[in-house]
């Protein structure tokens, strides 16, 4: 169907977003169970945040670093999980291409500032774990500051820049979205225009924006792992890995389901381990991202310093 053909017809007005639809006796349970996590969600990481605010001892660039990484999901958490509650309970799975289109943007701002919140995480760990002695002169308050700022704006560029162009699109077809929230793919799939030029924009900002933080974050944890290894005692070596893995493992989980939702063929076999996985991703990481980061502290640091002289 041609442009022309398209405005020929009535725009669309609004999305509609599946979900959970197919589980008509199960909207109760999951309303509750999604709002305990919602709830516990909020406060956890508000907590975190207070607490990195109040606590002079927590005003180190590690938790400084998490208390934004905390902020982040709330925001992330905020964006996704009132509409779908509102969904189970009402019934109601319409949104309206303006508000898609926000929730778009705004979630694709919050994943690209955790890209690069993650990647100045990581390199905080390079600096403490192989520079020890240089750290309170590298990560000074300024260029905490700087790291952190630097996410936000990173992470807002891409996401406009796509949104710009999604918005040329003409949507006059089908309006349903198999999924519980406005994702590109989806919109991109709903579209009676051309998207071969906006798909290939995708692909190219995905790697200008993404790769760069996660090539650090690569190359960050080799460096540590590197170090690591040259630690003489056993037991040294099992108290870094022990203390230095939570951040190794949450940057895992974070990129390995981000590649099994952009990545995978989208077909329709893999359409609901799609749907699986980015309910993981936007709902239950956030849950536990924050508070499994926070008991590091400063032990992984304590604990490398022996194998420096």
């Amino acid at each position: 169907m041609t442009d022309t053909d398209c405005r020929n017809q009535r725009a669309v007005m609004e999305f509609i977003l599946l979900g959970f639809g197919d589980l008509l006796d199960l909207q109760i349970f999951l309303f509750l169970v999604f709002l305990v996590i919602y709830v516990t969600t909020v406060a956890t990481n508000t907590l975190i945040v207070v607490l990195v605010v109040i606590d002079q001892h927590l005003h180190t660039p590690m938790y400084f670093l998490l208390g934004n990484l905390s902020c982040l999901e709330t925001c992330s958490i905020c964006i996704i999980l009132p509409r779908m509650l509102a969904c189970l309970l009402t019934g109601d799975r319409t949104i309206s291409v303006s508000g898609c289109f926000t929730q778009l943007y705004v979630y694709g701002f919050l994943v690209g500032t955790e890209c690069y919140l993650l990647a100045a995480m990581s390199y905080n760990r390079y600096l403490a774990i192989c520079k020890p002695l240089h750290y309170s002169t590298l990560m000074n308050p300024r260029f905490c500051l700087q790291l952190a700022a630097g996410s936000w704006l990173n992470g807002c560029l891409a996401p406009a820049i796509f949104l710009f162009f999604l918005s040329q699109l003409i949507f006059c077809g089908p309006n349903k979205i198999d999924l519980f929230y406005c994702d590109s793919i989806p919109l991109m799939e709903l579209s009676c225009s051309d998207t071969h030029l906006i798909i290939l924009l995708d692909f190219i900002l995905a790697c200008v924006f993404t790769l760069p933080p996660f090539l650090l974050t690569l190359t960050s944890y080799a460096c540590i792992i590197a170090t690591i290894l040259r630690i003489p005692s056993t037991t040294g070596k099992q108290k870094a890995f022990s203390t230095c893995s939570s951040h190794l493992i949450v940057v895992t989980v974070f990129y390995g389901t981000l590649m099994i939702v952009y990545l995978l063929p989208k077909s329709d076999t893999l359409r609901e381990l799609n749907k699986v996985v980015s309910l993981c991703y936007t709902v239950l990481i956030p849950l536990v991202k924050p508070p499994h980061l926070q008991p590091e502290k400063q032990e992984c640091q304590g604990s490398l310093e022996q194998s420096h002289p």
